[in-house]
């Protein structure tokens, strides 16, 4: 990557991948190289610039960096370790660039697995929404070392308009653990509190403005509350219950591997789990106050 323009490569190209793929094609002046198991989704990326790559060794051996976007940390290693994976094709000095949730002890053993091969690993977990990811304006949150940092952060900003370098591999997934756990906790709070404020006799629009004007005013109370909750509008191919599990899960194994026993993740775990149980999985998370408002 030294005085030249790396060649990119981008493998996942979901509800999020898409987006951010596309931003780094209008942005980047060197070849992109895209795959996705979705020959739609590929054909997207195509049309928007990409070159479409036959298999995951074949954006490895054509690239300089590779961003990924998976589902979760299985994913990310079977991409970066499995058979035709990138660890396979990759030339020393590649740089894999994880855009994905993972756990802080996944994303910490890749940057080992991949040092072993030569190459280099950056956790970068992404924030805030599709809208913010086809924009261009997403939050990412960098774990590497200084100088990978500085290396990668350009990059970074084709994505995103707050890019934060957090502290050493991991350290990105820890912070992106915390941002969604918070989230998830005051998603279920603002839930009860609305189906309370509806039972007592006030419309849930005028309790959203009116606790907008003060002091629990809040960015889940004015997107997901407003935006979601309160219409009732829950769609699918949206952040599910089932992604609210997976992601809370990989927090509470963290904080009991720092010796904190989380009591307010565990509790907000279970309903979501009760919420995918209860025929609510599969649709944007906030559903959750449908499955309040029926108890």
């Amino acid at each position: 990557m030294q005085n030249q323009t790396p060649t990119i490569g981008f493998i996942g190209l979901g509800v999020m991948g898409g987006p951010m793929c596309h931003n780094v094609i209008k942005k980047h002046t060197a070849p992109v190289h895209a795959f996705d198991l979705n020959p739609k989704a590929l054909s997207a990326a195509v049309e928007a610039g990409a070159r479409a790559a036959s298999s995951i060794a074949a954006v490895a051996a054509a690239s300089d960096v590779v961003f990924l976007s998976l589902p979760g940390g299985k994913h990310v290693h079977d991409v970066c370790f499995g058979n035709g994976g990138i660890v396979s094709a990759g030339r020393p000095g590649l740089v894999v660039v994880d855009l994905s949730t993972t756990s802080v002890a996944e994303a910490r053993a890749a940057g080992t697995q991949l040092a072993a091969a030569a190459m280099e690993f950056v956790d970068a977990p992404v924030a805030r929404t599709r809208e913010a990811a086809q924009a261009g304006t997403l939050s990412i949150m960098v774990g590497a070392n200084e100088a990978l940092f500085a290396k990668i952060e350009p990059l970074l900003r084709y994505m995103g308009s707050d890019v934060t370098h957090c502290g050493a591999t991991g350290c990105g997934q820890v912070v992106k653990l915390i941002n969604n756990t918070l989230v998830f906790e005051h998603v279920a709070a603002l839930a009860e509190m609305m189906v309370v404020g509806e039972r007592a006799g006030v419309a849930p629009d005028i309790l959203l403005q009116a606790v907008s004007k003060g002091s629990g005013d809040s960015f889940v109370l004015r997107n997901h509350g407003m935006k979601a909750m309160l219409p009732r509008s829950f769609p699918e191919k949206s952040f599910p219950a089932e992604y609210v599990l997976k992601d809370i899960g990989y927090l509470i194994e963290l904080a009991k591997s720092c010796g904190v026993q989380p009591k307010v993740p565990a509790t907000v775990q279970e309903y979501y789990r009760a919420a995918v149980e209860k025929g609510f999985g599969g649709r944007y998370f906030p559903a959750i106050i449908q499955l309040i408002d029926q108890g």
